[in-house]
């Protein structure tokens, strides 16, 4: 189930993604790129980051290599005309849309009384707005689709509800940012389920080793207990190979998706390869 593989299973069809110029959104785009689809990816990193290695640029190089067509486009989830002229030329590039991936997402963990405002709008902006705009500008794209039986999907990068106070507690603005992502895919699984649409979420159950954490406070120890991007890439890939009418409305979790696929060596996917314990990711 790497992305090695030589199944074409999604040879023909098309993915749009938001984000992806590194991470797990370009794990999870090189993925299906080897199993054939075409991408495209709406990323705001036209320039390389001082801190994050990665463009949209880059990005779709490594598409490429991996054997997917791509369309670049440097835009920003939060702008509606942007995303629908994303949609647009998807559609007229590709002939169609089949999967959606929502995997742009902002973070911001400080307190209520920390957290400013205009950090609190990027989050919801990003997060549950931008997966809302996405998937809804989609739709009719998709229900053409499921139409034609070819097995649509919406995946969301976010995290299974869970109303213990725990989360909201921690990181009030960043939690309800993620839920609304949630809460989206909740909505649209149940909207969707009659015209055969899949609307799912994916959460890894540890943390993933990505420049991100590295270089927060602590990173490096950080990384070295996660576990690397593929094994988000390879559970995305299940779950959206799977019939889309019987896969519907979950809140999967990367290592649950891999396991009841028949996985049995997760170990390959440490950062650090070890027997010693992993650190589980936030909401679980």
């Amino acid at each position: 189930m790497s992305a090695g593989d030589s199944t074409r299973e999604l040879a023909g069809r098309t993915l749009i993604m938001s984000g992806g110029s590194r991470g797990i959104g370009l794990a999870i785009a090189v993925r299906a790129a080897a199993a054939g689809a075409n991408i495209t990816l709406i990323a705001k990193t036209d320039a390389p980051h001082p801190k994050l290695p990665g463009t949209v640029h880059t990005a779709a190089a490594e598409i490429e290599a991996a054997g997917g067509a791509v369309l670049p486009v440097v835009g920003d989830i939060r702008d509606d005309a942007t995303v629908a002229a994303a949609v647009e030329q998807t559609v007229r590039r590709f002939g169609g849309i089949d999967i959606v991936i929502n995997n742009a997402s902002a973070i911001d963990t400080a307190p209520a009384d920390e957290l400013p405002m205009k950090r609190y709008d990027l989050m919801q902006d990003i997060n549950c707005r931008g997966t809302y705009l996405l998937s809804s500008l989609a739709i009719p794209a998709l229900r053409e689709s499921a139409q034609a039986g070819r097995n649509p999907h919406i995946l969301t990068m976010s995290p299974p509800l869970n109303l213990d106070p725990r989360w909201a507690g921690a990181c009030l603005g960043y939690t309800i940012a993620k839920y609304g992502m949630s809460l989206t895919t909740l909505g649209l699984a149940e909207e969707l389920r009659a015209d055969g649409i899949g609307v799912n979420s994916l959460w890894p159950r540890t943390t993933i080793g990505t420049a991100a954490i590295r270089n927060r406070p602590g990173g490096a120890e950080r990384v070295a207990t996660s576990r690397t991007p593929e094994i988000c890439a390879d559970a995305a890939y299940l779950v959206v190979t799977s019939k889309a009418a019987d896969t519907t409305g979950n809140f999967f979790l990367d290592e649950d998706v891999l396991t009841a696929h028949g996985a049995t060596d997760l170990d390959r996917y440490r950062v650090t390869p070890g027997d010693g314990p992993l650190t589980p990711d936030m909401f679980l």
